[in-house]
């Protein structure tokens, strides 16, 4: 018991850990299209950002409760509890990795490939069918709306402020964005700390503190804390990429991107409880307004880079933590 209990902590320590590099590897998801277009100034926006992923966390369980009951069956007692410490740490490294490499990968999908290379590893039942659902197709298709809404809302943009003056046009989009961001941000903390909150509920489950898969008050509100200190740390390397690196933002497309990325968060968490990454639909957004300048307005060299980025990340973290499991099954 005394072990299972210490278990608990490293793992409750840990994925804290991990909703901590969530916020500052994916601080720029929310900000970075705001600062490049000088809407805000990089700390006003990290603020912003981190209160708003506060609100967000705050909101909703459906994301938790996926993440927590619906990847992997992990078994109770010492041996379920390091299933889930290797996921954690699986995606850690994975996090580690592509920030210090400043390519917006998901953090989302290194947390999901992290608990199922250690589900696989410890011949733990892996819920391929939810996987497959609200993993695999939301993957595929929210970047796709991502770019298909924004480029056409764009183009409607475009079309309506045809005959208006572009200064003041920029100038109260560089107002609208202030809202876009927030808005995009509270739906990062409504997705990404959500997954955190369902990972700690997986533990107490497995470590037999816990019976249900309801999210505690107290889960809530480190879960919330840990993310919104993480965004405030910033994500300097990330924000560059997608700020500038993607394609040169004004405050129109920057204010449609997020709008629209926004908006394909809060229909998925809310609507259909997928946990999706935030950085997906954002990236995917940015290219799509980007698109309507002209084809080569995007940076598609520094866009297929991050599509590695994307296509490496479950199996990548699965890979570490199921070498993780493995190394640490040894000693139980």
């Amino acid at each position: 018991m005394e072990l299972t209990f210490i278990l608990v902590i490293l793992v409750v320590v840990i994925a804290l850990g991990f909703d901590y590099t969530n916020g500052f590897h994916d601080a720029a998801n929310a900000i970075a299209t705001s600062v490049s277009t000088r809407a805000l100034t990089p700390r006003a926006a990290l603020l912003l950002a981190a209160v708003m992923n506060l609100i967000g966390a705050l909101l909703g369980t459906g994301v938790a409760e996926t993440i927590g009951s619906g990847i992997i069956d992990a078994p109770t007692g010492a041996h379920g509890l390091v299933v889930v410490l290797s996921g954690l740490v699986g995606a850690i490294v994975w996090n580690l990795i592509t920030w210090w490499k400043g390519l917006p990968s998901s953090s989302s999908h290194a947390l999901i490939g992290g608990l199922m290379g250690a589900g696989i590893a410890s011949l733990t039942n892996v819920h391929w069918e939810v996987i497959l659902e609200k993993v695999v197709v939301p993957m595929v298709v929210s970047p796709l709306v991502g770019f298909g809404l924004a480029f056409v809302l764009m183009i409607a943009v475009l079309w309506i402020f045809r005959n208006s003056a572009p200064g003041r046009t920029f100038r109260r989009f560089r107002i609208a964005q202030t809202i876009s961001a927030g808005a995009m941000a509270l739906g990062h903390g409504l997705q990404d700390a959500q997954k955190t909150m369902g990972v700690i509920v997986l533990a107490l489950v497995v470590g037999g503190f816990q019976t249900t898969t309801e999210i505690p008050l107290w889960v809530k509100l480190a879960a919330a804390l840990a993310i919104s200190a993480g965004t405030y740390a910033g994500g300097w390397r990330i924000m560059r990429t997608l700020g500038r690196r993607v394609i040169e933002l004004d405050p129109a497309r920057g204010f449609v991107a997020e709008s629209v990325a926004a908006s394909v968060l809060y229909t998925t968490a809310f609507v259909f409880h997928a946990p999706i990454s935030t950085t997906h639909t954002i990236t995917s957004a940015i290219m799509g307004v980007g698109a309507t300048k002209r084809a080569s307005a995007v940076r598609w060299g520094v866009a297929r880079s991050i599509a590695v980025a994307w296509v490496l990340t479950i199996p990548a973290a699965a890979t570490v933590a199921a070498l993780l499991y493995l190394v640490l099954s040894l000693f139980l």
